[in-house]
């Protein structure tokens, strides 16, 4: 879990000293937001919990459940997202924890992109959450680096070790 804490603690490096403003606007072509990526990662680490806990053979993605996955709407805050993403994570390593094994099958949602069930280990789902939050961090820098020139590199350097 190392791995996945330290790609954490560097998203979160790139998020550091935004507003509400800052955190919905787009500053490149694509649609992404720092705060839309926020809670997007927030979103995938409780489906992943809540996947383990469940092993709910039958489950399956709704779309409408994930219209707004990208988009802090309305009502939300950065703030607010900023510490759901802290507890999903919390509860996302508390359940890795208490597996018995990594190496345990859970069944995954099907979904318009994934419509045969599968079935994942454990381990394969702390890897994709590893995949998914770097790949997203990526997007994050690029962001942040195009909104106010700031770089997650630059900012470890301003601001020392990001834990």
């Amino acid at each position: 879990m190392t791995l996945l804490e330290d790609q954490r603690a560097m998203f979160l490096v790139t998020l550091r000293d935004l507003d509400d403003e800052q955190a919905r606007r787009r500053s490149t072509v694509s649609e992404l937001t720092l705060g839309g990526l926020l809670k997007h990662l927030t979103m995938v680490q409780r489906e992943h919990t809540q996947t383990i806990l469940d092993r709910d053979p039958n489950a399956e993605i709704h779309m409408e459940n994930l219209e707004h996955g990208y988009e802090l709407t309305d009502g939300e805050t950065f703030e607010e997202w900023l510490a759901a993403y802290r507890d999903a994570a919390l509860a996302y390593d508390a359940v890795i924890a208490e597996v018995g094994s990594l190496d345990e099958l859970i069944p995954q949602a099907t979904a318009p992109w994934q419509p045969e069930r599968e079935w994942w280990t454990v381990r394969k789902m702390a890897l994709h959450m590893l995949r998914e939050t770097a790949h997203h961090s990526g997007h994050a820098d690029i962001i942040r680096e195009a909104l106010d020139g700031r770089t997650t590199m630059a900012a470890l350097f301003d601001f020392g070790d990001p834990a």
